[in-house]
């Protein structure tokens, strides 16, 4: 992998990652761009003790533009966009409307192709190995940044999840805080070992559904992914290395070789589950990671979930009362039943 880094008219950075290392980048970004002035504001819930960021700079970013104005694209053809080169492998950027700046956090933009109909599983695992090295520098990178305690790759797909972009795109968020999630991960974590004599509650957790094997959607060497057993939503898959480790740059070689490979098959699976001629599966895909100051860090486990809105054709699972209002989620589809589907719908061999 190659790495180059520039910056935009703006001031804002932008880094190329290359899977060629003669690959020379020196376009210049020309276009007459402000600084960037953001109004990003965390603030605190007393009640619940989650934190809201307050962006109101957000209300004027890009929606849904035609494909030829599409600000992910290469620069070309006297049109210049967020990328100032022709053309590209991998590009991660700041945020032209961040939620998260300055003491606030920060916010970047993952580009996973230059293709602008191609969506991350139409990637070779050279392409989607390239993304995870992408990642994971960008991991290590957000990691020495002053104030950043929690960094979180992740990728909104599709329409019903309210992308306002529709190049395959993904983004990162470095968190001035400990996310409430992963606080709740850290807490249960806690008492499980506490109540085990000292047990990992994520060693226990994957070992417990291998040996089950009723959720396990695709078991490998180096990954195990199944549907939890509490799953929130109607088709949610949990993809875990099956050695621990806190963090993406925690992965081994072998791991890193293999995830390409795992990941693709769970992302077309995913657009395969509802049948022939439906349009692409809309998901979300998150990677949990460890806080970086916590003392409990190293027990955590790195992992990603893959989830989807959509629970059957032409429906989708919305959050109403029970959820929204007091975040106790009511699934349609039982996890044994959805763990069954995704086997049945595995790439032909």
């Amino acid at each position: 992998m190659k790495k180059t880094s520039t910056r935009l008219a703006d001031g804002r950075e932008l880094v190329y990652y290359d899977s060629r290392d003669d690959v020379v980048r020196d376009a210049v970004d020309r276009r007459p761009l402000d600084p960037i002035s953001t109004t990003s504001e965390i603030r605190e819930d007393v009640l619940l003790g989650d934190r809201v960021a307050i962006a109101s700079h957000r209300q004027g970013r890009t929606y849904h533009p035609p494909a030829d104005e599409c600000p992910l694209c290469p620069s070309g053809d006297g049109r210049h966009s967020e990328i100032p080169d022709s053309d590209y492998d991998v590009v991660v950027f700041e945020n032209r409307f961040p939620s998260l700046a300055g003491d606030s956090g920060r916010c970047e933009v993952v580009c996973f192709t230059s293709d602008h109909d191609a969506s991350f599983a139409d990637l070779t695992e050279e392409q989607a190995g390239l993304v995870l090295e992408a990642w994971t520098d960008r991991t290590a990178e957000l990691a020495e940044v002053p104030g950043v305690e929690q960094v979180f790759c992740f990728e909104n797909r599709g329409a019903e999840i309210g992308v306002t972009l529709g190049h395959p795109h993904g983004q990162i968020y470095g968190y001035p805080f400990t996310t409430p999630r992963t606080a709740l991960m850290l807490r249960s974590l806690e008492e499980h070992a506490a109540r085990t004599g000292g047990g990992n509650l994520f060693d226990d957790l994957v070992e417990r559904e291998r040996a089950d094997g009723e959720r396990v959607v695709l078991a490998t060497d180096h990954w195990t992914a199944f549907v939890p057993y509490a799953a929130h939503w109607p088709y949610e898959v949990h993809l875990y290395p099956n050695r621990r480790v806190p963090d993406l740059r925690g992965l081994d070689e072998a791991a890193r070789t293999e995830f390409p490979q795992v990941y693709l098959e769970l992302l077309r699976r995913f657009d395969r589950i509802f049948g022939e001629g439906e349009p692409p599966t809309p998901y979300i895909a998150a990677w949990h990671q460890a806080p970086f100051g916590d003392p409990r860090r190293d027990a955590f486990a790195l992992h990603l979930e893959l989830f989807t809105i959509r629970r059957t054709s032409g429906k989708l699972k919305f959050l109403a009362g029970s959820e929204s209002g007091m975040s106790v989620f009511i699934n349609d589809v039982p996890p044994e039943a959805a763990a069954r589907r995704l086997r049945e719908v595995a790439s032909a061999s």
